[in-house]
């Protein structure tokens, strides 16, 4: 049996992702802060014949997520697809305000780099060498599209960050070839579950999968947005996971 490990898993992407990859017979374990509410997710999943598992860490406290993935591996297997996406909490928000390009400062940076990026390497550098040893694994990171293909001014505090974990990817997919071992970013242009058909937490995870199954695609880019976001200015909800 196969494990997918979903990091950062919410109500929305991350439950879809654990259905869609459960129903294609892998074990599902979900790692995020709010033991109540991922074991809801994990409930729901285990009723429709998924197993689904519980690991609560917090993202950026790097020894915790640590455990939890060794936790993983140990009572599932070792983690065959990794899927990262992060998303803030209000009180994420209210201690590390998003702010725009003109407002950015060092301070202003340095929470959003410990979240979407070093939270990012630290689970991927968790995985990648038993993927290597095995030839085989998936690494599938999820971001805002303000992580390049989307110019977003308004929340540049977060697109330095989640620009820079992007960047690492397609550079790891590069770096990977020939092992057996396939690294993706999805950018996400919408509000997940707030549009059309492309924005249904569904049909994402359905790309997740295909990302997945065919193996030949670095970057894809979910684009169902309403053309007056830039200037309604709202606050990047592209990771709502």
């Amino acid at each position: 049996m196969s494990t997918i490990a979903i990091v950062g898993a919410g109500p929305q992407l991350g439950r879809a992702i654990g259905r869609r990859f459960g129903a294609e017979g892998f074990d599902v374990a979900l790692i995020a802060r709010g033991a109540e509410r991922l074991g809801e997710i994990a409930e729901e999943l285990s009723g429709e014949g998924v197993r689904a598992e519980v690991f609560p860490a917090d993202i950026t406290d790097r020894p915790a997520l640590h455990e939890a993935l060794t936790a993983v591996e140990e009572r599932l297997g070792p983690v065959e697809v990794l899927e990262y996406s992060p998303a803030p909490t209000p009180a994420d928000l209210r201690r590390a305000p998003i702010v725009g390009a003109v407002e950015v400062t060092v301070e202003s940076v340095l929470a959003q780099l410990d979240l979407y990026l070093l939270g990012g390497v630290a689970a991927v550098q968790h995985v990648l060498p038993g993927m290597l040893a095995r030839g085989s694994g998936t690494v599938l990171v999820t971001s805002g599209a303000g992580s390049g293909p989307l110019i977003a001014p308004h929340v540049a505090n977060i697109q330095i960050a989640t620009g820079g974990m992007r960047n690492w990817i397609l550079n790891l997919n590069a770096a990977l070839a020939g092992t057996g071992v396939h690294a993706a970013h999805m950018a996400i242009a919408a509000y997940i579950g707030q549009g059309g058909h492309a924005s249904r937490p569904e049909t994402i995870a359905g790309t997740h999968w295909r990302m997945h199954t065919d193996r030949t695609e670095a970057e894809v880019l979910v684009e169902d947005l309403p053309e007056d976001y830039l200037e309604r200015g709202l606050a990047d909800k592209f990771g709502d996971s």
